[in-house]
């Protein structure tokens, strides 16, 4: 199915389709998985999930999922233990996978009391590509590459499908892009990104805010000037590991301000 990527280890194609789009709130209706075995082999295999909570007309109107459509199937709980079975060992792709479906993922698996470890594994957006080149979406995507329509847009399993092919065509395209999948992930990871949904970013060597009204700034400096934004931070809708990044930060104040003294006589001699 890839013609000009290199696969050392299995690769697994992601798409969701959602209630919405806040990690926190929202909940994964449809989930498809396409693993690409470094053979040439194939896997795929794609399920409808009750969310638990009522699809908004909006997000139906998108993907075409109803309430009663999931009534029936499980929820995300009873099937984590074997999505992270199947894409155990795998390396990971999707199409805004980074900004979307990743950060709604560890979500659901962290509400399951379950870890998804990113540590070790490729992450390839075709979408990073894509804004890199040539800015549009998955559906231009198609057009523009495939020179065809996305037929079966907002459904996840065509769009995994959409996904493989349009990130292939990239690859016949641009013959200066990486063919392996770990320097293909290294030419596109930000190396100064912080968290997987970019609300931090590394500017000369601190951590600083890429979003609200303390954009800009750096987390130390709203460590001491505004530290009731970070608990906002804490107690709102953000993705976990950002909210790790705010936690991290306030453990490491707390330990510096308890822990310069010994005896709270001054440093040792």
């Amino acid at each position: 199915m890839l013609k000009h990527l290199r696969l050392v280890r299995p690769l697994a194609v992601i798409d969701l389709e959602t209630t919405g789009t806040r990690p926190g709130v929202d909940r994964i209706v449809e989930i498809s998985v396409l693993k690409l075995l470094p053979d040439g082999e194939s896997i795929h295999k794609t399920r409808r999930l009750n969310p638990g909570i009522a699809i908004p007309a909006d997000a139906m109107r998108v993907h075409g999922i109803s309430d009663a459509a999931v009534a029936e199937m499980p929820t995300f709980d009873r099937v984590a233990a074997g999505l992270l079975e199947f894409i155990d060992g795998c390396d990971l792709c999707g199409y805004n996978l980074q900004r979307f479906d990743l950060p709604m993922l560890l979500a659901e698996f962290t509400r399951a009391g379950r870890d998804l470890c990113l540590t070790g594994r490729a992450i390839i957006d075709p979408l990073a590509i894509f804004h890199e080149r040539e800015k549009r979406s998955l559906g231009d995507a198609v057009r523009f590459y495939l020179d065809r329509d996305h037929d079966g847009a907002h459904a996840a399993e065509a769009d995994v499908i959409a996904t493989v092919a349009v990130l292939d065509a990239m690859l016949e395209r641009y013959d200066d892009l990486p063919r392996d999948v770990a320097t293909l992930h290294e030419l596109l990871r930000d190396p100064d990104e912080v968290d997987v949904s970019g609300k931090f970013r590394r500017v000369n060597g601190e951590i600083c805010f890429r979003f609200g009204s303390q954009k800009g700034k750096s987390l130390q400096a709203v460590l001491v000037e505004a530290p009731d934004y970070l608990q906002w931070i804490l107690a709102s809708d953000f993705p976990d590991d950002t909210k790790a990044v705010v936690r991290t930060a306030i453990q490491a104040s707390v330990t510096a301000s308890s822990g310069s003294d010994f005896d709270g006589q001054g440093p040792l001699s």
